[in-house]
């Protein structure tokens, strides 16, 4: 393991429904279509021509239209139900697992008794290799020449900016890898981080870790290490 010393997620993006009966992303609103499709008809048989009444045929046919609107309602709103559902007994199935520390896939862990574990793979050789520690702000407070060699390196920040200052536990930081081939062609390197599960969630119906501050859904849960997190040597 290398102790080193002296990126943030995307925010969540949300749609609104439009009048046309469609989201920002182009969904069909089917809630909002069916309480259309219901007024439109209901206004059409109140301001039908008595001598020309509505043609049956064409009336059958808006019912059975009307029929599989609400039955899509219906089968949208059992799907959102289990799909809840089988989360929530996720994260309760996961609830021995506060308290545990954890290794995920992802580039952010909480810096805890001034250390803050990660790893990086590369996938081949590289002629040159760097490795940032950015804060929450995105900006950099520890970049350091790393091993260009293929495989997995194990890496432990001590908390420390380069000009030596110990930064206060607490805080979410990613690491970043920037790995160059003889050509200077870029080698993409996967990370994972390290830290304790302090609690267990559901965030948009997954089943989420909360790692002292960092939300892993359980889908990136690579290994269960030990009832401690890790500190720097």
């Amino acid at each position: 393991m290398t102790t080193i010393s002296p990126a943030t997620a995307a925010p969540a993006t949300t749609t609104t429904p439009t009048a046309s009966g469609t989201d920002s992303t182009g969904t069909l609103d089917f809630t909002q279509n069916f309480d259309t499709f219901l007024t439109l008809l209901t206004t059409q048989l109140k301001n039908q021509d008595p001598l020309s009444p509505l043609d049956t045929n064409q009336f059958t046919q808006q019912l059975v239209m009307f029929s599989q609107v609400e039955q899509q309602i219906k089968t949208n709103s059992e799907l959102s139900t289990l799909v809840g559902n089988s989360s929530s007994s996720e994260a309760i199935s996961a609830t021995p697992m506060v308290g545990r520390t954890i290794e995920y896939s992802g580039n952010q862990a909480a810096l805890e008794n001034g250390a803050a574990a990660f790893s990086y793979t590369l996938p081949s050789n590289a002629a040159s290799a760097v490795v940032s520690i950015r804060d929450a702000g995105g900006n950099t407070v520890f970049s350091s020449a790393a091993d260009p060699t293929a495989g997995r390196h194990d890496i432990v920040w001590n908390g420390q900016t380069n000009s030596g200052t110990q930064l206060p536990d607490g805080g979410i930081y990613a690491i970043e890898v920037q790995a160059a081939d003889t050509k200077n062609a870029a080698i993409t390197a996967t990370t994972t981080a390290t830290g304790a599960v302090t609690g267990v969630s559901v965030n948009n119906n997954v089943a989420t870790f909360d790692v002292s501050g960092v939300q892993v859904p359980m889908s990136q849960l690579l290994t269960i290490l030990a009832g401690s997190s890790a500190t720097a040597n």
